[in-house]
């Protein structure tokens, strides 16, 4: 068994192999963009308007996400919170440097050069983020070569998927709930159904929690929280929409984990709190604010949705995500589709309802800034007169808000598809014999892949003896 999981070769061929082809790529086509170009600064460029200022605290935050949020908090299983941290640290690393290029040739293209600015690093860490949401459905049943496989494959099909949607679909969707979650989500579970371990549903020996790793993976929880009205207004236009966007997902988030806490001692048989709960449903609601996050959609609505979402993130884990497992073959190992995939799907829905009522009664002429499709088309005599109001306003393709709440759906349905598939055909990838695939025994173990210290065996040990003294003494009372 162990030469079969050994890294000793799989993992430094699959890393160097993508290194050469990465430098080959970054040489030929990557260049500064015009605010990193020194070549484009003179005594006429203020400095303090460069887009650095303006993207990096940005950047900065969803950083802070990505590499302590998510490591953290897949940290949570005693005997693996090596390879949650590290496995994470890997994928996000390859993930981000590989999103460049993939989104860069997509977004960022043009006389021949992918043009290289932070804001290409933030949309990278975004897709980023869709791999490690995916990674959590397969958290401690995969080595580290299947998710840069994973990694490898879903960045592409993120990016086009993404690129697709925006560019022929055209949708509102500031925060990311259907390109971002949705994809995840559905790409995860499709990855999860394929690589299915039928023993798995018993439960695993080393498949449990401890007091120090429940703490660490609450403090991933706090990262997360704190940081998540940057991702959730990163992208959306300066100043009354971000602004909007941060009060939206800060009370989305409040009324999520206040409501989580209460659901999680009334559900308790011993009216006690549960750790998994405060970990994962409280961030329930900045997912479901996350479509209509820079709407005019009100305080009471965004706070609302986050109690809606939270109750339905609750529900989901105690009861879909073993119903998942027994009868459709996906074992969804940290509730991705609870987290991402309902919170998803109701904020997507929020979403197009705040489409159908958007009015410029409530808008005023910023309306076409914001649902930018319903902006009338050029030539139109209505785009000179909202011109003089918004200058700079771009022409739109004059589609009414049930059009616009039709092409909303289109989007979720063809992402939800694309995704699904996606999952699949990357799960198959993943399972070839030299991915170094873990058996059933050896899942949720550190020591398969890492070097551990010497009381790593003693913890092990004394778990050990609990498990088998516990099972001595119900057989003595049978």
């Amino acid at each position: 068994m162990g030469a079969s999981t050994s890294l000793k070769v799989r993992l430094p061929a699959f890393v160097f192999v993508l290194e050469v082809v990465m430098i080959a790529l970054y040489a030929i086509f990557v260049t500064y963009d015009d605010n990193s170009n020194a070549k484009l600064q003179n005594n006429e460029t203020n400095p303090m308007e460069n887009s650095m200022y303006r993207d990096y605290p940005y950047f900065a935050d969803v950083q802070v996400m990505i590499f302590l949020g998510f490591g953290c908090l897949l940290a949570f299983f005693r005997f693996y919170g090596f390879s949650g941290m590290v496995f994470n640290f890997l994928t996000a690393t390859f993930a981000i440097q590989w999103a460049i290029l993939v989104q860069g040739f997509f977004q960022f293209y043009h006389d021949g050069k992918i043009h290289l600015g932070v804001i290409n690093l933030l949309n990278a860490e975004f897709a980023c983020a869709v791999v490690l949401i995916s990674f959590g459905a397969v958290l401690g049943k995969t080595g580290p070569v299947q998710l840069l496989a994973m990694a490898l494959l879903e960045i592409p099909i993120f990016a086009v998927t993404e690129w697709a949607v925006l560019k022929y679909i055209r949708i509102n969707d500031a925060g990311g709930s259907i390109l971002i979650h949705l994809f995840a989500c559905y790409f995860g579970l499709g990855v999860t159904f394929v690589l299915y371990r039928p023993s798995l549903n018993k439960g695993h020996p080393k498949e449990t929690t401890s007091y120090d790793s429940d703490i660490l993976s609450v403090m991933g929880t706090l990262f997360l929280w704190v940081f998540w009205p940057s991702f959730n207004s990163a992208l959306t236009f300066k100043g009354d929409d971000q602004h909007r966007a941060v009060l939206h997902t800060f009370l989305g988030l409040s009324s999520s984990t206040i409501t989580a806490f209460a659901l999680s001692a009334m559900f308790n048989k011993r009216g006690k709190l549960t750790m998994a709960d405060i970990q994962n449903v409280t961030l329930a609601g900045g997912v479901t604010v996350g479509a209509s996050v820079d709407m005019m959609i009100s305080p009471v609505a965004a706070y609302a949705l986050g109690i809606m979402g939270c109750t339905a993130c609750f529900f989901g884990y105690k009861y879909l995500t073993p119903f998942l497992a027994q009868h459709l073959r996906i074992q969804d190992q940290c509730g991705i589709h609870n987290l991402h995939g309902l919170t998803g799907l109701i904020s997507s829905t929020a979403g197009i309802c705040a489409i159908l009522l958007a009015t410029e009664e409530t808008y005023g002429p910023s309306m076409y800034q914001i649902f930018s499709h319903r902006a009338p088309p050029e030539g139109d005599p209505k785009l000179l007169e909202l011109q003089k109001l918004i200058p700079g306003l771009k022409p739109g393709l004059g589609r009414t808000a049930q059009e616009q709440a039709l092409f909303q759906v289109a989007a979720i349905f063809s992402t939800i598809a694309v995704a699904g598939v996606g999952g699949l055909l990357t799960g198959l990838v993943m399972k070839l014999p030299f991915m170094a695939l873990p058996s059933d025994e050896n899942c949720f173990d550190d020591q398969l892949f890492f070097d551990v210290p010497s009381d790593f065996q003693v913890v092990k040990a004394i778990e050990s003896f609990d498990r088998t003294e516990k099972a001595e003494n119900l057989n003595s009372q049978v």
